[in-house]
């Protein structure tokens, strides 16, 4: 069942962030365990207010519990989102990276997709997306957009399937990424 995340799903909802993240979430803690970031996103996903929070996200449950969770929020609004964050990380971890953006106005951007490792090949990735693409169908957005890396050509696949195409390319936090997009 996919539901909107409630803010006691924020540890559920970190580790499934760091799955999607992996190298990118070690970055922001100055580690090179991305589960040493686990505190970071948890504390992140429980609040209001950022690109993190549970009020950005969906989240898939089955009688395991949350095996996967999808974020977005409208472009537009990404520095806002972003910048709790940023001030968090840079004055808890001294994270001084000012990272490139994402995505622009007039774009809903889905930030982060992560399917438990176990659960993975059952459809799910896929049933959030849509899910997400879903809700602007009567929002004043056109089109939604995401992020995959150039070494990931199976979420690639996914998302082209799903109707997303290549757009541009993008530099992020010292990886380069497609930039995908479909209309809504």
């Amino acid at each position: 069942m996919i539901r909107q995340a409630l803010a006691t799903d924020a540890p559920q909802i970190a580790r499934l962030i760091i799955h999607a993240m992996e190298d990118l979430a070690s970055k922001f803690v100055g580690q090179s365990d991305p589960l040493k970031a686990i505190p970071l996103f948890e504390h992140f996903a429980g609040l209001r207010g950022n690109q993190y929070s549970y009020e950005n996200m969906l989240v898939y449950e089955d009688e395991s519990g949350i095996c996967g969770a999808i974020s977005g929020y409208d472009g537009a609004d990404l520095n806002l989102l972003r910048s709790p964050f940023l001030n968090y990380i840079a004055s808890s971890y001294n994270f001084k990276d000012i990272p490139e953006d994402e995505t622009q106005p007039g774009e809903f951007y889905i930030d982060c997709i992560s399917v438990a490792a176990n659960k993975q090949g059952q459809g799910i990735g896929k049933k959030l997306i849509n899910a997400m693409v879903g809700q602007l169908t009567n929002s004043k957005h056109t089109k939604a957009g995401l992020l995959v890396s150039k070494d990931n050509p199976n979420a690639e696949r996914l998302y082209t399937n799903l109707g997303f195409k290549i757009a541009d390319e993008r530099q992020f936090m010292g990886g380069t990424y497609y930039h995908m997009q479909c209309a809504v």
